[in-house]
């Protein structure tokens, strides 16, 4: 007797994930977060607990002192939001969320090479981040080193998933 695998049945199953946020969301949130980081954190904290004169004159390899802190801040301020809520401020007034590809929750390692190298990538040139409409998910290079993607937290798009049973006759 041969034996041969048939399909006896087809369904349709519909599976609900979360909605990958797009560019232009992701474009304003990010918006949002460079400019709290700029008038809060640089503008409001570091200039007044570094005197003035320190934070205008001294240089650090002819680069000034309030651009290698501004730029400190900046990814500090990346780094630990997204790793202790997943999300920026920016984010949150848009209802967006970092996850990662496989569903586990954010490393630290995670985090640091999204927030750290790859953004620090996709901030130098920043012609890259122009790739979000075209790929899967809407992913950044950044969210590709890192194996992340950015969803709405409230936002679900229908996958349709058909399931196939077969038997051995």
């Amino acid at each position: 007797m041969t034996q041969f695998a048939t399909q006896i049945e087809m369904q349709e199953s519909a599976i609900f994930e979360h909605k990958s946020a797009g560019f232009w969301v992701r474009f304003f949130a990010f918006l949002i977060d460079v400019f709290l980081v700029n008038t809060v954190l640089v503008g409001l904290l570091l200039q007044n607990i570094i005197p003035k004169s320190i934070w205008e004159n001294e240089l650090i390899l002819y680069i000034s002192i309030s651009a290698v802190l501004s730029g400190v801040m900046f990814y500090i301020y990346f780094i630990l939001m997204t790793k202790f809520l997943s999300q920026t401020l920016g984010k949150m007034i848009f209802g967006l969320k970092v996850v990662r590809d496989d569903g586990e929750p954010l490393s630290w390692s995670t985090v640091l090479f999204r927030e750290g190298v790859g953004r620090f990538i996709s901030m130098t040139v920043k012609i890259l981040y122009l790739i979000i409409p075209f790929t899967p998910k809407h992913k950044a290079v950044h969210d590709f080193i890192a194996d992340t993607h950015v969803i709405h937290e409230r936002a679900y798009s229908k996958k349709e998933q058909v399931v196939s049973q077969t038997v051995e006759v």
